[in-house]
């Protein structure tokens, strides 16, 4: 008699299971008319506007809801984009380029679940708009448990994850964005080693006081402060104050000769410019976050010189009397992603490097005993 009670109740797991797993997203011609707004909890910087939704244009924005229902639906605005949707943590779609409009996702069981759309691909060009979560009559909102944690990593293109599932490191315009999966790089996966909720601060190209080649375009400090990259609106938001924050930048600073017409006349005189800005960066960013702890990190690319001139920024900064922050130096990376990039290989590598610091010092996710 056990046996078959047994053998029922794994009968139906499987089949719930099977179930859960029919689960579909797709573009719906129009919207139920009993919607109604299912509340979101955004990781990343958003400008909300009444009419449309979220305008977003930094890389690694996701957006959370909980509900109980057999379907729930999200809307698209207009623009080229790459979004990941999860339902219960397991993705259920890649919607690349998707056209703007209302989707549902459907096949559920009736029961609690969770849902996730999160932006792996690049825009720099200008912002994206998500429209929200909805549900119709048949569901109930249920809370969403804020994370505890709080991870923020700001750089270049090695933080976005540019090319980085590409099998090959030469790549058109085109399969660079197409490549570049913030969702499988070294930020994300941190962050869910540590179940935290984390932000990606970073633009391909750009460096602390010099970018790529020396192009012309605002520098990753510059940008920095603003929800959008046309900088109209600061960022604000109260409700994040990361433990962590991890910073690359450098490379584009570096990785290139300096050209006749830029302002550094040589080579020492950057590199002073460069140990001046990124201390005065990390120190601003310590103004807003009180309690975090740095970790700075560099590849030894351009014959060591950006590792040197880090190590540099991170001396002056404990001369001058901070006491949180870390100098990760990171090699021997096979750069298989687009143009020489890190691949997800290489991004699995720098992610165990930081989580090899951080789980041996867990005393950095506490806030100093001095803070109010």
């Amino acid at each position: 008699m056990k046996k078959r009670i047994m053998i029922a109740l794994l009968g139906a797991l499987i089949a719930s299971s099977a179930m859960a797993e029919e689960a579909r997203v797709a573009a719906i011609s129009a919207a139920p008319g009993n919607l109604t707004t299912l509340p979101a909890s955004i990781a990343g910087r958003v400008l909300k506007d009444p009419a449309k939704g979220y305008q977003y244009q930094w890389p690694g924005i996701y957006f959370d809801a909980a509900f109980e229902g057999k379907q729930v639906y999200f809307n698209v605005g207009p623009g080229n984009v790459i979004l990941r949707v999860l339902v219960d943590s397991v993705e259920k779609a890649k919607l690349v380029k998707p056209a703007a409009g209302w989707y549902q996702v459907d096949g559920l069981n009736n029961t609690a679940h969770t849902i996730r759309v999160e932006v792996i691909s690049e825009s720099q060009a200008g912002p994206n708009i998500f429209g929200g979560f909805a549900l119709d009559n048949s569901g109930k909102v249920l809370p969403l448990s804020r994370r505890a944690r709080q991870i923020e990593f700001i750089g270049d293109s090695h933080t976005v994850s540019y090319g980085n599932t590409s099998a090959s490191r030469d790549c058109s315009e085109e399969q660079v964005w197409a490549t570049t999966d913030t969702s499988q790089g070294f930020g994300a996966i941190t962050a869910r080693h540590y179940g935290a909720d984390y932000r990606v601060q970073a633009i391909s190209g750009r460096g602390v006081v010099r970018n790529y080649n020396g192009f012309a375009a605002d520098t990753l400090p510059a940008a920095y402060p603003y929800i959008l990259f046309n900088k109209a609106d600061r960022d604000t938001s109260p409700d994040w104050r990361p433990q962590l924050i991890v910073i690359a930048l450098g490379t584009n600073d570096f990785s290139t000769p300096l050209n006749p017409g830029e302002k550094w006349k040589t080579r020492e005189a950057l590199q002073a410019d460069y140990v001046t800005g990124y201390v005065d960066f990390v120190r601003s960013l310590r103004a807003g976050n009180p309690d975090a702890y740095f970790i700075l990190w560099a590849t030894d690319g351009a014959n060591g010189e950006i590792q040197a001139e880090v190590g540099k920024v991170v001396a002056k900064l404990k001369a001058g009397g901070e006491d949180r922050v870390h100098f990760m130096p990171v090699n021997k990376l096979t750069f298989g992603g687009c143009h020489w990039h890190p691949s997800v290989a290489d991004d699995r590598t720098i992610a165990n490097g930081l989580t090899t610091f951080v789980d041996a010092h867990p005393e950095l996710w506490t806030a100093r005993k001095t803070s109010q």
